[in-house]
């Protein structure tokens, strides 16, 4: 029960949205020990390859930029290995990976030179099912990671392996990871760690609960919820042409509206990797618009209700946007 506004929406994100605290240090502590027990794997077994330890790990995903909302169900890294002298070429579906004789631990894994991606997820699927601790968990290969699910916790650990380009033309590096087929693909988590990150930042620390709490809208609402990423990147777009958010309300409500037009037009890959992210078809893009323009109006309404001091209608209204599980008036 809250008497204000602001206070909802504290106990709301607080106990509904946001990251169990404990969750987050487990979660973290965990996954440090799993990188530990990773980077062990070379000197332990002559057939495993080098780990590029000056660039891994690489932390990726909703949980490292702190944009995951409850339950905590996946935790998402990459580890880096050493190239030893690969090369890489592109082609408009793939990347191949090419690796010389002088990398025995590479070449192993490879067909005809190339390496194969679902060798090296095969591979570290196999060391760790080797590890003690880990006799009890599920371990199983998916099309770009090895999927780990310890029995002793909720979420997964999604273990992605890559290595690192040298500097392209303009600069840049990519890490290459697989691509589900066999081949590799490129990606590159610090462009959207950064953005996010720089966009909080600008808004003193506010933009990352907002996209929480937008994300929990799109996961309850009745319409199909467009993925996680797509939205998140949706509301940075949002909030790094913003000069001033205003309060938690306001911000809520000016995002549904520009979500409910967004919707309609193309998200380009902040990375430039790829292209639009927004493939929604246009049935699923029409009901998305209605239910974010339905919510912000209810929104207008709930902040028309509090301007007039009327708390227990302006929380109401967010009750209708967020569901049961918003704090009541009392």
């Amino acid at each position: 029960m809250a008497r204000t506004v602001a206070s909802a929406f504290r106990q709301f994100a607080r106990d509904y949205v946001d990251l169990n605290p404990e969750d987050v240090s487990g979660a973290r502590r965990s996954r440090d020990w799993l990188v530990k027990i990773i980077e062990s794997f070379p000197s332990k077994y002559k057939g495993f390859p080098i780990i590029y330890k000056e660039e891994s790990p690489v932390l990726m995903g909703s949980f490292a930029r702190s944009t995951k909302i409850r339950t905590l169900d996946d935790v998402d890294l990459i580890i880096v290995f050493s190239a030893q002298g690969s090369t890489y070429t592109e082609s408009s579906d793939k990347i191949e990976v090419h690796v010389p004789e002088s990398a025995p631990q590479l070449r192993r894994l490879c067909d005809d030179g190339v390496l194969n991606s679902r060798r090296v997820l095969n591979l570290l699927k196999a060391f760790l099912s080797e590890v003690p601790q880990y006799d009890n968990s599920e371990i199983h290969r998916s099309q770009e990671a090895v999927t780990l699910h310890l029995s002793s916790y909720d979420w997964n650990f999604d273990i992605v392996p890559a290595f690192i380009t040298k500097p392209r033309v303009d600069g840049r590096t990519y890490y290459v990871i697989p691509d589900g087929r066999g081949a590799w693909k490129f990606t590159d988590p610090r462009i959207d760690a950064k953005r996010a990150t720089d966009t909080n930042q600008r808004h003193d620390g506010r933009v990352l609960g907002l996209i929480r709490l937008l994300k929990y809208w799109n996961r309850r609402c009745a319409v199909p919820a467009i993925s996680s990423y797509l939205l998140e990147n949706m509301a940075i777009s949002f909030f790094e042409k913003k000069r001033v958010i205003g309060s938690v309300g306001e911000a809520l409500r000016d995002l549904f509206t520009f979500i409910s037009t967004a919707v309609y037009s193309p998200c380009p890959d902040p990375k430039g990797i790829q292209g639009n992210l927004n493939n929604l078809d246009d049935d699923v893009r029409d009901k998305v618009h209605s239910a974010a323009a339905s919510a912000s109006k209810q929104a207008t309404a709930a902040l028309y209700a509090e301007a007039k001091g009327d708390h227990e209608i302006a929380i109401e209204a967010w009750k209708r946007i967020f569901g049961s599980e918003f704090p009541g008036y009392g």
